[in-house]
């Protein structure tokens, strides 16, 4: 496996993550000694970026990631979010980027991962009510105090962005970035670029239906999230399958699958760009790694574009209250 650096602080990574969201909530059914395996599996073959979250279960993932790396921490960049704000019973709090909660989350984040310090830290969303300058001084604050060793921001908006540089160096943007969600190549990605942040894309699978694995929206749990994101719904469902069905083409002609050839993509778009394909199981997560040995032409780059054009996707990312808190 093949690194790549995030920033210029530093921090290299694996040129793919893992993210383990999954393993705990959103997209339906929960076997942790799978998703431990999983994790064990990933460091074995190279791959040593862990995404988790305090939201997640919520707490829950933390937790079971913190089991997982209890032995094999000095192999794992651990990388976890605080700022979406969830009670114990999974209701929904709001967005705190308030210096004080920067703090307790962080402290928190650490009990549960079992660590005495962070890699990677990233604010998950950014609170509109909380000047950047704020919240990033006390994320620096954690730098000095050796809690966290890097920051990282999430959907942030490029003057957030730059605000957020001049305070403390940002080593990674996480955003939503795929075949069918480009829309980062307009803005997001010259100012990161510009000012020497690295970029993880997360959903570079597109939450799973760029695979080809999705016929139906029945084929979703019934507690799983996807049912009630708008590309998964209705005539926009429709709509996306002719997308992965070219994706498929391209794919089958290449000899690889069609998530191979989304994460080829994706790998090819800069060395500075580390997608974390999220999954649960082994036999995903190996299928996965594969992409890292696919090698894309001139001509396949331009096949895929032509087909997965910026603004393809039917359809937004998230209901509409949560698309309020993206890009800000």
């Amino acid at each position: 496996m093949k690194t790549r650096k995030l920033g210029n602080q530093g921090l290299e990574v694996s040129e793919l993550g893992l993210g383990c969201m999954g393993m705990s909530e959103f997209y339906g059914g929960r076997d942790e000694q799978e998703a431990i395996a999983t994790i064990h599996l990933a460091l074995e073959l190279g791959v040593n970026f862990l995404d988790t979250a305090d939201m997640y279960g919520p707490f829950t993932n933390e937790q079971l990631v913190g089991r997982a790396i209890k032995d094999r921490r000095d192999r794992v960049v651990l990388a976890t979010k605080f700022g979406n704000v969830r009670s114990a019973d999974g209701g929904w709090l709001g967005i705190s980027g308030k210096p004080e909660y920067v703090r307790q989350a962080c402290d928190a984040s650490l009990q549960r991962l079992g660590v005495d310090v962070i890699d990677l830290y990233y604010q998950h969303r950014v609170d509109v009510n909380v000047p950047i300058e704020e919240t990033v001084g006390a994320m620096a604050e954690l730098v000095k105090q050796g809690k966290v060793r890097y920051l990282g921001l999430s959907e942030a908006a490029p003057a957030t962005i730059r605000r957020a540089q001049a305070i403390h160096p940002i080593s990674a943007l996480q955003t939503e970035y795929s075949l069918w969600s480009r829309e980062p190549e307009d803005s997001i990605l010259p100012t990161l670029r510009e000012l020497g942040i690295g970029f993880v894309p997360y959903s570079p699978l597109g939450r799973g239906f760029l695979t080809g694995a999705i016929a139906s929206p029945d084929d979703f749990a019934p507690d799983d999230y996807r049912r009630n994101a708008p590309r998964f719904q209705g005539d926009n469902f429709a709509k996306n399958l002719e997308l992965v069905s070219q994706v498929k083409a391209i794919a089958a002609e290449k000899g690889v699958t069609a998530g191979q050839l989304a994460l080829a993509w994706l790998l090819a778009q800069g060395d500075d760009i580390v997608p974390i394909p999220g999954t649960k199981r082994r036999v995903y997560l190996e299928e996965n790694i594969g992409a890292t040995t696919v090698i894309l032409t001139t001509e396949d780059l331009s096949r895929i574009n032509s087909v997965a054009p910026q603004g393809v996707a039917a359809g937004d990312r998230y209901a509409a209250q949560a698309m309020k808190t993206l890009n800000r």
